[in-house]
């Protein structure tokens, strides 16, 4: 069996995924880097240290899951978080030296791609869909909150921001809100359970969308006021999801009114993205309304920072240079 290898290193997280060239995947390792408690997030410095010692580590879960000089056809890594030019973080630095250099090493190709792209290839195969070649993007994590206009190239994708957050991200006012809880970074999941035993309704965590732009630091500031006032942090959990709800629903509405053009399918991804609370609401908030709108959410394993979708645009690639 031969076999694509995908590379990424993002913010949080060192990721490496092995896919056939029917498309399937073999092996898909997620480790998350190790934040100290109490803080908020890691330097970019620090994300790349621990990337570096990971490497040796992912390099060997690769070798016990295939024979990499026989198996391997080609690796694909992410070297940018964005397919624009002038797009750079250091982290991907990581991903795209180490993929360059084993790909030189063994002879096969290597290929490049965003890590945003990666992560919409990765939605589209596990959740199924959209199938059109134009769709809507929502693109929620720690370090993006963006709507995009995308069109699938066949072998990637042409993106364009229609809109974004004016200050924080999604993921922030969670994990913000979350550690001044006293819960761990990232605090998503431990949020999340504190909000499945909330009073959902009690409280109230107002939301802002205008037209196309978004802002979460008018709710942070509300929610931490709220906390102060001493609300059960499980009420103030909830009130958190359904703001986020609120201002999603809001925003793929806008958003479809201002693009027109028949465009209908929405497809969700990154880490904020994975919560089953979310997911829930805003599936019953369309299901009641008389629209065309379809809402597709990635597969919760991958729609947080993984390389499955780095190593099925490899696929794509290494397919349209062999003529597959």
């Amino acid at each position: 069996m031969r076999y694509i290898l995908g590379v990424d290193t993002s913010c949080y997280t060192t990721s490496v995924a092995l896919v056939d060239l029917d498309g399937n995947v073999f092996l898909n390792k997620q480790i998350p880097l190790e934040v100290e408690e109490g803080q908020r997030g890691l330097q970019q410095s620090k994300a790349l240290f621990q990337h570096l010692h990971r490497l040796p580590q992912v390099a060997s879960e690769v070798a016990k899951a295939i024979d990499p000089k026989n198996d391997l056809v080609a690796i694909c890594a992410t070297s940018r978080p964005r397919p624009v030019e002038g797009s750079y973080m250091p982290v991907f630095m990581v991903s795209h030296l180490a993929g360059q250099a084993w790909a030189n090493m063994l002879g096969i190709p290597y290929y490049a791609v965003s890590h945003q792209e990666s992560h919409i290839q990765a939605g589209i195969f596990s959740a199924g869909g959209p199938d059109s070649p134009c769709f809507l993007v929502i693109h929620l994590s720690g370090g993006t909150s963006e709507l995009l206009k995308v069109i699938d190239t066949g072998t990637g994708f042409k993106i364009e921001i229609l809109g974004a957050t004016q200050d924080l991200h999604a993921g922030q006012f969670v994990d913000r809100v979350g550690v001044a809880m006293g819960l761990r970074f990232p605090a998503g999941m431990y949020l999340e359970e504190l909000a499945l035993r909330g009073k959902d309704g009690h409280i109230t965590i107002p939301f802002s969308v205008k037209g196309l732009a978004i802002s979460f630091s008018g709710p942070e500031a509300h929610a931490l006021r709220l906390l102060g006032q001493g609300v059960k942090r499980e009420d103030l959990a909830i009130a958190v999801y359904n703001c986020l709800v609120n201002t999603l629903e809001r925003w793929i509405l806008n958003a479809v009114d201002t693009i027109g053009a028949g465009i209908s399918d929405v497809l969700l991804v990154g880490g904020v993205a994975s919560s089953a609370i979310l997911r829930k609401k805003l599936i019953d908030r369309f299901e009641k309304r008389a629209n065309s709108i379809r809402l597709y959410f990635a597969d919760p394993l991958l729609s947080r920072d993984n390389a499955v979708g780095t190593a099925l645009l490899g696929l794509k690639l290494y397919r349209a240079q062999h003529l597959l």
